[in-house]
C-alpha cells in the first residue's frame, strides 16, 4: 500500500503510524488551531495537485446531506471518497444503502482535511467554521444552495455534474427530471391544500414544496396565508381555511410535545371531511430524482379530489 494513501476508518479511529503523510497533517492543524501561523503557506505546499490543475477531481469529499446524495448518484466509482453522517438517516436520506459504503464525516473540518480532498461539497448553510478553515488551508469547497424550486433541480444537477467533470451525466439526468415533472403538471382547476407539520410549520411561497403543490393542481394554503418560506399557520387558520387537502409528514419514533397539534381534535374533525396525503420526509428535502415520488404521490392525492 503506497504511503500516504493508508485507509481512514469512521471517526478516524486507526491512522498508521508509519504512515507520514497524516503526521504532517496533524502538525499543520495542531499550527493552524494553536500557534496562528500562515496558513496559506501550509495550503501552497499541501494542495499543490489542486482542481486548478486537475479539472475532474479525484477525491471528492460531501458534507452536507443534499451534495452527498447528489454526488453518490453522478461521481464516477472511487472519486467519491467521503458523505456526511446525515447519509445514513433513513428519515431524511434516501440513499442510506449506498451511503454505508463510504467513508462517514460529521462535517469536522479537521476530519475532512486529513482525507487530502481535491474538492468539498458543501450547502450554503453547512457549519461557517469548517468551510472558512478548509479554504484556508487551500481546500476548494463549493457550496449548494437549498432548491426553492423545480428548476433548481434540474439546475444544480447539471452544476454537480460539472464540478464533479461529468458533465453530461448531470445534463441528462436533468434533461430526464425534467421531462417526467413536465408530465405531472396539472391543467384544471386548482384544490386548496395545506402542508401542515410539527409545531404548526408550513411552507409558503419561494419554496420546492410550495411549487410541487402548484404543479400538481393545488393552491398553497400557506402562500395564500402570506408565508414566504416556512413559518407557523396557527391551527385556528388553518381550521378557518378548511382545505381540501392536508399534506403531513410521517411520525418520528418515540413521544414529541411538537406532534401534539397534529392530534389536536380540531385537525382531528378537518381531516375527517378533507383529503390527507402523509409524505416521507426524505422525498422532500433534497434536489434529486427521487423527488418525482413526492410529485407522484401529490398528484394521485388531486386525482381522488372532485376537478
Amino acid at each position: 500500500m503506497a504511503l500516504g494513501k493508508a485507509p481512514l476508518r469512521s471517526g478516524l479511529g486507526a491512522l498508521p503510524l508509519a504512515c507520514p503523510w497524516p503526521l504532517r497533517a496533524w502538525g499543520r492543524l495542531a499550527s493552524a488551531f494553536g500557534t496562528g501561523l500562515v496558513l496559506m503557506t501550509m495550503a501552497t505546499a499541501s494542495f499543490s495537485h489542486s482542481a486548478h490543475a486537475e479539472p475532474t477531481p479525484a477525491r471528492v469529499v460531501s458534507m452536507n446531506l443534499c451534495t452527498d446524495q447528489m454526488a453518490m448518484l453522478l461521481a464516477e466509482p472511487g472519486q467519491l471518497v467521503s458523505v456526511s453522517h446525515l447519509a445514513l438517516d433513513p428519515l431524511a436520506s434516501t440513499m442510506v444503502e449506498a451511503a454505508a459504503g463510504y467513508e462517514i464525516n460529521r462535517g469536522g473540518a479537521e476530519q475532512i482535511f486529513l482525507m487530502q480532498p481535491d474538492l468539498v461539497l458543501a450547502g450554503t448553510f453547512t457549519s461557517v467554521a469548517s468551510v472558512t478553515l478548509l479554504r484556508s488551508l487551500g481546500v476548494e469547497v463549493v457550496q449548494f444552495p437549498p432548491v426553492q424550486s423545480l428548476a433548481d433541480v434540474a439546475g444544480q444537477m447539471r452544476e454537480m455534474g460539472a464540478v464533479l467533470g461529468q458533465a453530461e451525466r448531470g445534463a441528462a439526468m436533468a434533461s430526464e427530471f425534467e421531462a417526467a415533472v413536465a408530465a405531472f403538471r396539472h391543467e384544471g382547476r386548482a384544490a386548496t391544500a395545506a402542508i401542515y407539520y410539527p409545531n404548526g410549520y408550513t411552507t409558503g411561497a419561494g419554496t420546492l414544496s410550495d411549487d410541487i403543490l402548484r404543479l400538481t393542481g393545488f393552491a398553497n394554503i400557506g402562500a395564500e396565508a402570506g408565508i414566504t418560506g416556512g413559518g407557523i399557520l396557527p391551527l385556528e387558520r388553518l381550521v378557518m381555511a378548511a382545505p381540501e387537502m392536508i399534506v403531513t409528514s410521517s411520525p418520528y419514533p418515540g413521544a414529541s410535545r411538537s406532534e401534539e397539534i397534529l392530534m389536536h381534535p380540531a385537525l382531528a374533525a378537518l381531516r375527517a371531511k378533507a383529503g390527507t396525503a402523509r409524505v416521507t420526509d426524505a422525498d422532500w428535502i433534497c434536489g434529486l430524482p427521487s423527488l418525482l415520488r413526492a410529485v407522484e404521490g401529490m398528484a394521485a392525492a388531486r386525482a381522488g379530489l372532485p376537478e
